[in-house]
């Protein structure tokens, strides 16, 4: 026999090697699932990359919700309306300080001067309710009405308008004060049984108690910090804060040198009636409905900080 034959021939010649090949095929197989199974249960199910279980993950999800960035507020507490400019930087000036989606920049007179033929109502309107790309409240469907109307005055009135602040709402009158005098009913009895009773007259005014001497009420001038830095938060942090249009930045001693040596009385002068510089543009009470005093102390909290 040739080697190209002997080459060619099976290695199984005899039934008895047929079934230990078979056998020996199936064990093989058999080993291997066992030995996939085994993997797939003893391993880790966590995906691949995941550190989903790992303690930092874990300590994350169950953090408090106070660490997490979120400030929570007293549901029951008045609602304090944000300035114009605290609302056109946190809402408009997304679009209208760069004109994207075809929104009229702001500061640009060409492209505001048609829209402001249209008038103040309208523009209004179109802010609260949403035209064409813009959406209604500028996508805040949180902002009040008001202070939609802020930020309309505060954005036309940098781009060749000349709009008046909307006034907030009067505040809900006072409940009238109790009556001073009780009136006696007629025909009160006598202490002792069987003694006449006297003619009551009608009503009888029961005398007033002295009034104590009027506490004297502390002038404007007088507020205490606190008052300074929730009237900073209200309407000053959204410029000054950052430096925004041209404010003094809070803390920045440099920007703030030259005003705070115009004196007390002229920065209160400007905080409450605004002021047009050569930096920018500063609205009257921040754009905010403050009273004088808690922008004086929102004035004295900002110079404190830089002393």
């Amino acid at each position: 026999m040739s080697d190209a034959q002997h080459d060619h021939e099976s290695l199984i010649r005899t039934p008895k090697q047929l079934v230990v090949a078979v056998a020996g095929f199936f064990l093989v197989i058999v080993l291997g699932i066992i030995l996939l199974v085994t993997f797939v249960t003893n391993a880790s199910t966590t995906g691949a990359g995941s550190n989903a279980q790992s303690a930092e993950a874990i300590a994350a999800r169950i953090r408090p919700v106070s660490d997490a960035g979120f400030t929570l507020r007293d549901a029951n507490t008045p609602r304090v309306l944000l300035a114009g400019g605290a609302v056109y930087t946190a809402t408009c000036a997304a679009c209208h300080d760069s004109g994207m989606a075809s929104s009229p920049k702001t500061g640009d007179k060409a492209a505001w001067a048609t829209r402001l033929e249209q008038g103040y109502a309208t523009l209004v309107t179109h802010a609260i309710e949403g035209i064409r790309a813009m959406p209604a409240k500028g996508g805040n469907p949180d902002l009040d009405d008001l202070e939609v109307a802020r930020a309309v005055v505060f954005m036309t009135n940098q781009s060749g308008a000349s709009f008046k602040e909307p006034a907030a709402p009067a505040p809900a009158a006072a409940a009238g004060a109790a009556s001073a005098a009780a009136p006696v009913a007629d025909g009160a009895a006598a202490a002792t049984a069987g003694a006449p009773v006297a003619a009551a007259p009608a009503a009888i005014p029961v005398a007033a108690a002295p009034m104590a001497a009027a506490t004297p009420v502390a002038g404007p001038a007088v507020a205490s910090a606190d008052t300074g830095k929730k009237a900073y938060d209200t309407a000053c942090i959204a410029c000054h804060g950052a430096g925004i249009a041209g404010a003094p930045k809070f803390g920045d001693k440099v920007a703030w040198s030259a005003r705070v040596g115009q004196g007390a009385s002229v920065l209160y002068d400007h905080a409450i009636k605004g002021f047009q510089g050569k930096a920018g543009v500063m609205p009257p009470k921040g754009g905010s409905a403050l009273p004088d005093a808690d922008v004086k102390a929102a004035v004295d909290y900002m110079v404190a900080a830089v002393k």
